[in-house]
């Protein structure tokens, strides 16, 4: 019978955090991310974030690329930015981060198989938003211990599935960019990936 497998630690988070890094120019910095949440438990509760930068390098950016968290719960959606997605690494140190505004999320919808295609839709008064993967890849599950984990403290089990393509959509209109190659736990995907299961650890 195999050895049972018990994270020590305490668990911080647990839920889905899908994402989408789009770059304009694949040597060049990131221009458009986001980083959804679907938090089924945590010290805060359960919510929804969508943490979205569309001028991801300006502190205070422009009425029509704004960089916003679309939140049913803000306590948790604060919580999260600060311990977790500023220590993310396509999003360490960027300045839009700081500037971020938080606005009052109305509907989520989740739409696909997650096995080809797979969106979620949020909207929060007069903006809407659609993240969608596409070529999705095989599911794989992994466990990335502490020090390699983005904040360095924490456990990551985690189930993710790759893509080949990846849009983002305001307002109707998609954004420019597309995901460049990466690699995580030995698996060859991109930087817009489904990450389902996912639970956060403190050691």
């Amino acid at each position: 019978m195999a050895e049972t497998l018990l994270f020590p630690g305490t668990v911080e988070w647990s839920g889905e955090n899908p994402g989408i890094s789009l770059k304009e120019d694949p040597s060049g910095p990131f221009t458009t991310l986001a980083s959804f949440f679907r938090v089924v438990l945590s010290p805060h509760g359960r919510g929804h974030a969508l943490v979205l930068l569309l001028s991801p390098h300006a502190a205070e950016a422009p009425a029509d690329a704004p960089n916003v968290c679309l939140t049913d719960n803000e306590p948790l959606a604060r919580w999260l930015v600060a311990d977790y997605v500023s220590h993310f690494g396509a999003w360490r140190g960027l300045p839009g981060l700081a500037g971020l505004q938080y606005r009052k999320l109305d509907s989520v919808r989740t739409s696909g198989d997650a096995i080809t295609t797979y969106s979620e839709t949020v909207r929060a008064g007069e903006m809407n938003v659609a993240l969608t993967w596409s070529g999705l890849g095989r599911p794989f599950c992994f466990a990335l211990p502490p020090e390699n984990s983005a904040t360095g403290k924490h456990h990551m089990p985690s189930l993710f599935v790759g893509c080949e393509t990846a849009s983002v959509t305001v307002n109707g209109r998609i954004r420019a960019g597309a995901p460049i190659p990466r690699d995580i736990a030995g698996q060859r995907i991109s930087t817009a990936m489904l990450a389902f299961s996912e639970t956060w650890i403190r050691v």
